[in-house]
């Protein structure tokens, strides 16, 4: 029997030791037990994985809430799966697809016809390492998609949020935004060879950038606006990486990524900390590692990048600059509407020095 106390003590305080570190990583759960009766909640790619997850913890806690999808099917499947668990039947499934500013258009004007109010934006879906594809109207689909829908859908919906005051925005971003770059002189991968990470790394710097811009346009509207990375969650999102399709990926380090990631409600802890919490009522512009105030990576605390992608970003949604939410004190007086240019004239016509580089 001696023989077998050794190596069940090694085994017990490995696991125990892992189980340690997996709630360090994970950084546990909201500890706030506020509910949102009477909030009208929208959150973007809510049919799986963090945004669902989101939704149905939302759900529980009296919220309506509103979830934009772009797969109508599996959308309508999670609402009605998340009104049978909560018992909360205002839980309603919307048509979505960010890669089309017309279907974006079109999702907002209904929240605007058909809801008297919006507590709480979760910009929630995205892409990653997808393929060089482009969206219905030409933009690199991480940009478009992870970017320039939920800066046009914010846009969009500051009505609404301004009139519910106080309420809150939440802009899902990553931790790889600290290798990110914006290339202004070529947003689209127009120009050069595509490389999907730093497409990706591009556009989870942006989420940062716009919301540090997006909270010094809204200040002393009640309008809080803040950016969260949600840590390494077991989501589809990283279908496209190609993670674990060797053998040796899958039957070495599958066990040990599987000790540190976590599930998507762990990993929609982030968002409901952010939408709930008492804390951070009237806390905006900042950025959160899981549930811990962090500082970004030095280029996302550039004012003159953020104001600059602010810039190229509406002229490539096609927004009129009297929709634009402008700083305070700014003049209004001049606004014209913004012609709708192509992604690779706005983006030569937002650098006047063409050809360089924002680090």
């Amino acid at each position: 029997m001696s023989k077998y106390i050794l190596p069940v003590s090694v085994f017990g305080t490995v696991f125990g030791c892992a189980v340690l570190l997996k709630n360090h990583v994970t950084g546990g759960r909201c500890k706030s037990k506020a509910t949102i009766h009477g909030k009208t909640v929208v959150i973007t790619g809510a049919n799986t994985g963090i945004g669902k997850a989101t939704a149905r913890e939302l759900a529980n806690r009296g919220g309506r809430i509103i979830m934009g999808c772009r797969d109508m099917e599996k959308c309508e499947a999670a609402a009605k799966e998340i009104r049978g668990k909560t018992l909360n039947p205002h839980v309603y499934a919307c048509k979505l697809d960010l890669a089309s500013l017309k279907s974006i258009r079109q999702f907002a004007e209904q929240i605007k016809k058909e809801e008297s109010r919006v507590d709480i934006l979760i910009n929630n879906a995205g892409v990653m390492r997808c393929p060089a594809w482009k969206t219905e109207d030409g933009f690199d689909m991480q940009f478009g998609v992870n970017h320039l829908g939920h800066f046009l859908l914010t846009d969009l919906l500051l009505d609404k949020l301004k009139e519910s005051a106080p309420s809150r925005v939440i802009n899902l971003t990553s931790l790889a935004h600290i290798v990110g770059k914006i290339y202004f002189e070529d947003l689209n991968w127009e120009n050069k060879k595509f490389d999907t990470k730093q497409a990706y790394c591009q556009s989870k710097l942006a989420n940062v950038l716009f919301s540090r811009e997006l909270a010094k346009r809204l200040q002393g509207t009640g309008v809080t606006v803040n950016a969260v990375h949600p840590g390494v969650v077991a989501t589809d999102l990283g279908r496209h990486t190609g993670l674990h399709q060797s053998q040796f990926s899958s039957s070495v380090l599958s066990p040990f990524f599987s000790m540190l990631v976590k599930s998507p409600e762990l990993g929609a802890q982030p968002s409901v900390f952010l939408a709930v919490s008492e804390e951070m009522e009237g806390v905006t512009g900042r950025y959160y590692d899981v549930m811990t105030e962090k500082e970004p990576a030095p280029q996302a605390l550039d004012d003159e990048v953020a104001r600059r992608l602010w810039e190229v970003s509406s002229r490539l949604v096609g927004l009129k600059e009297d929709r634009q939410t402008l700083p305070a004190g700014s003049n209004q007086s001049s606004a014209v509407e913004t012609k709708k240019l192509s992604p690779r004239t706005v983006a030569a016509a937002g650098d006047s020095r063409s050809g360089t580089t924002i680090n």
